[in-house]
């Protein structure tokens, strides 16, 4: 199999986290998998469940990871966040990398199963690429209310270089 790379604005989200070898992550939207490796070869004890609406991007991501999903490391389902019932209570973090549902419709019902599932000191970390200047603030003000409507602490990050936005919510 050919070496994929990790896009740089993947790259810098996943450093800004801070994954910990012991945390217990959400990704929503894991598409190619580029996240879910490089999370998961951070994690030791640690888990990573991702989940996708869609059937090729669950598949892309267990080909691109399939060592991680072998160790235990990795889960991959194919779902949406709304009907997600997993009893996951102990999430140090929840990852989203370009998921319109934050800043395109209510997702209210969403974010608020995201608040149930976080511990405390928990963080949901919302990226989306900034490289539609025009769409930037309409993203943060939607996204931030929705994360504050749960009672997650709002702040926002941007980075020019690559140009990315993050909306980060602290249970």
């Amino acid at each position: 199999m050919a070496v994929q790379t990790i896009p740089a604005r993947i790259r810098w989200a996943v450093d800004f986290m801070e994954v910990q070898p012991n945390d217990h992550i959400l990704e929503i939207g894991c598409g190619p998998g580029a996240a879910a490796e490089l999370i998961c070869s951070r994690l030791e004890t640690g888990k990573l469940f991702a989940i996708d609406r869609s059937e090729s991007g669950v598949d892309r991501t267990r080909r691109r990871c399939a060592k991680y999903v072998e160790a235990g490391r990795l889960t991959v389902r194919q779902i949406d966040l709304a009907t997600l019932r997993v009893p996951v209570k102990r999430l140090t973090k929840v990852f989203a990398f370009n998921v319109n549902l934050f800043w395109v419709r209510d997702c209210a019902d969403e974010v608020a199963l995201l608040h149930e599932r976080v511990l405390p000191g928990g963080s949901v970390y919302l990226f989306f690429d900034a490289t539609r200047p025009d769409q930037v603030p309409t993203m943060v003000e939607k996204a931030s209310a929705a994360l504050q409507t749960a009672g997650f602490r709002v702040s926002v990050v941007e980075q020019k270089a690559p140009a990315v936005v993050g909306i980060i919510g602290k249970r």
